[in-house]
Parts: C-alpha cells; structure tokens; sequence
C-alpha cells in the first residue's frame, strides 16, 4: 500500500510571476525551479507529512489488534459456562451474536482460505447447531469434545466426535470466494471405524468470518455460528 502521496506536477507562468504556494518558513522539500524561464513546478510531498501517515497507518494496525484482543476475551469469558452453547439460552445466544459481530469487524485476515492460520485441528468451543450439540440426547450420551480439522492446500476437512460416539466425517472442500467454502461430505465413520459413503446430498457451505492463529469463527449456510480454537495446527486431514 502506498503511503506517501505522488508527486504533484504544476504548471505555471515565468518563475517571476509565480504565486506563492506555501509559506517560505514550511519543511516542503524537493522543490525544483526551471533555471531559465520553465514552465513547470514539482512538488514532492513534506518528510513530515509522510512522517505522520506511517504513523496513522501503523497506529491503525494496532488498535486494531489491540481491539481485537479485548474482543476475544469478552466473548471467551461469556461463552464458559454455556456448554458449548448447549446451556445458552435465546438471550444468551443474542448476547454472543453480539460479540461476534465486533470481534468479525475487527478481523485481521482478510484472505482465511490462503492463511497459514487456516491449517490443522480446531476444537469447537461454541455453536447455535444443536444437532452438533446434540441437545436431544440425554447428557451422558452426548459427544464431550467436538473438532473440526482443515487443510486449505489438499481443500480437505474433518469433523471428529470424542467419547462417547468418535464419529467422523470427511468432506471436499471447493473454494467460493476468498473466505467461504462449498462442502461436499464424501464419507462418514461410525464409532470412528465403520465407513459409510455419504450421499450426494451431503452438501453444505462454510464462511470463516474471523481468523488468527488461535481463534477461528465460521458461519454455516443453514445460519449456524461455530467459535472454535486451534489445538493442532500441525494435523493433516486423510485424504
């Protein structure tokens, strides 16, 4: 990104009749003068000037992590004791759509799909998805910990269910946009090992809507919001 202006060229009468541009005590330089009549005027832009926009533009990277990570936090302290979401109520759920909205504005990865952030193994630690959640089931017979794992370069991803199920899924991935994602299901494993191909119409979409090495937040085509953090980035999903 350029962050000086160009110079500015000014055509102008003989240099005995020239206006006066600026103040003679200013810090312009690079200012040049035709030595016998010329008819043009080149202004570059003052050190100082320049000085102060490498300062805005650097001052605005960090407030912007800056606020970023004060955003992180509110919406970790408020998703603790909602279970994953499972204990989160309607207002609870709006409290953190919230959050999020902020937390997505401040996001510094514009381009996830070609981040080296994107890659490994994610833990779920929030989601609306109560069939992921798996609200219907008594609690003892619902997935502990579930994850999500990614690897841009192969466009693979895998879905894993920890004790008591260890279901899995894997899926191709094709690439939308810069952030989002078509995903076709391709094949399950019930207990973790039985595989079952899945049908045609296992189909769906992601948009990954925040990312940095340690947080991801994604959003589902069927409106369901998934907050995961990163605990492997060095996990490869089967091919």
């Amino acid at each position: 990104m350029a962050l000086s202006t160009p110079s500015t060229t000014v055509t102008t009468t003989p240099p005995h009749h020239l206006p006066q541009l600026f103040h003679p005590h200013s810090s312009l330089s690079g200012v040049s003068f035709p030595a016998t009549g010329g008819q043009q005027l080149t202004l570059t832009q003052s050190p100082i000037l320049k000085w102060r926009a490498n300062v805005s533009f650097f001052s605005g990277l960090l407030n912007k992590t800056k606020d970023a990570s004060s955003i992180k936090q509110e919406l970790l302290e408020a998703i603790a004791p909602l279970d994953r979401g499972a204990e989160a109520t309607p207002e609870d759920q709006e409290a953190i759509e919230q959050i999020v909205r902020k937390l997505e504005a401040a996001n510094p990865t514009k381009g996830p799909l070609k981040s080296p952030f994107l890659d490994g193994k994610w833990e779920l630690i929030y989601t609306t998805s109560q069939s992921i959640l798996q609200t219907k089931r008594p609690k003892f017979l619902r997935s502990r910990v579930n994850y999500q794992a990614i690897n841009a370069d192969t466009l693979r991803a895998q879905n894993m269910e920890s004790f008591p199920t260890f279901n899995q899924v894997t899926a191709d991935l094709t690439p939308v946009n810069s952030r989002k994602v078509a995903v076709k299901f391709d094949y399950f494993k019930i207990l973790g090992l039985i595989p079952v191909k899945a049908p045609d119409t296992a189909r769906g979409s992601l948009e990954i809507t925040y990312l940095d090495e340690e947080l991801r937040v994604s959003r589902g085509d069927k409106g369901n919001l998934f907050i995961l953090k990163m605990i492997d980035p060095s996990y490869r999903v089967p091919v």
